[in-house]
């Protein structure tokens, strides 16, 4: 499937999450989208109840995510923060609180049922440090050296094209800024059959990232000080949740996969000098750099 298909199955199935949660108030994690929204485990007890208490009900049922950026990337008062793939805003509000009234946080989504439940979340919280906009992560609508932190919430997997995604990130980030991401990430080999499941494109299953990919990638986009922290490794059971429904023999592959997906907290920073970006691209092809 190209990549365009991909990228319309994503904005048509997340907007059907956000329709959903706007008609009946309940979870997307129910029955009638678990099997294709990558819910439990992934999606399941990933905010504290202090977090909870801090967001509209909705942002909560809206959240797809398979982590907790916003725990885990030190936001200061006074930074400006951008979310890539924001979904219902729950992490957008969350960042905007930490930043305070002298900072900002924007959120990026593709999805016009996902914005227009992320600004009646922003209504609701009564946050004003916020900006939602509409587009694609591959294409930020942002210029050069405009964010200090990027976050992200297990959607950088559901782009066909990473390399562009994490070229944009480099580019709005400021000089020293911080890339802040949740995502699934693989480790080992993982069966053909799971990453030609378009369903699980939507649950940040099929198109996960290898670590060792991850950071060539990122390297390959200028970043440095490249971490990956595991935060949830998932096991054969978990695998035959997240695999049921999707017309794949689970008891053949759940073993297969036991243990080699995860979800991670990845940092990486862009350099504070352009001289050390331009040095870190031609380290090893002959050229000096005064």
């Amino acid at each position: 499937m190209s990549a365009e298909n991909i990228k319309q199955v994503v904005k048509t199935r997340y907007g059907q999450f956000a329709l959903q949660v706007q008609g009946s108030g309940s979870s997307c994690c129910g029955p009638t989208l678990a099997a294709g929204g990558g819910c439990d485990p992934i999606t399941s007890n990933l905010y504290s109840t202090k977090q909870s208490g801090e967001v509209p009900q909705q942002a909560l049922q809206a959240s797809l995510g398979c982590g907790n950026p916003t725990a885990l990337a030190q936001l200061h008062p006074g930074e400006i923060v951008l979310d890539l793939g924001s979904g219902g805003g729950i992490d957008v509000l969350l960042s905007a609180r930490r930043v305070g009234p002298t900072g900002k946080a924007y959120g990026l989504d593709m999805t016009d049922e996902m914005l227009a439940l992320a600004r009646a979340n922003q209504r609701k919280a009564g946050v004003e440090n916020v900006e939602f906009l509409k587009g694609e992560i591959e294409n930020i609508p942002l210029p050069d050296d405009t964010v200090d932190v990027i976050i992200s919430n297990c959607v950088i997997n559901l782009s066909a094209d990473k390399d562009r995604v994490l070229r944009e990130a480099f580019r709005v980030l400021k000089p020293g800024g911080r890339f802040a991401v949740s995502d699934v990430v693989v480790t080992g080999e993982i069966p053909a059959a799971i990453r030609k499941s378009v369903e699980l494109w939507i649950g940040c299953v099929a198109g996960a990232l290898r670590d060792t990919d991850y950071t060539a990638k990122l390297a390959a986009a200028g970043f440095d000080d490249i971490a990956i922290e595991p935060t949830r490794i998932y096991q054969v059971e978990d695998a035959r949740q997240f695999l049921a429904g999707q017309g794949i023999a689970v008891d053949a592959i759940a073993s297969q996969i036991d243990g080699k997906f995860m979800s991670a907290f990845v940092r990486a920073r862009k350099p504070s000098s352009k001289y050390a970006v331009l040095s870190s691209k031609c380290d090893g092809c002959g050229l000096e750099i005064e």
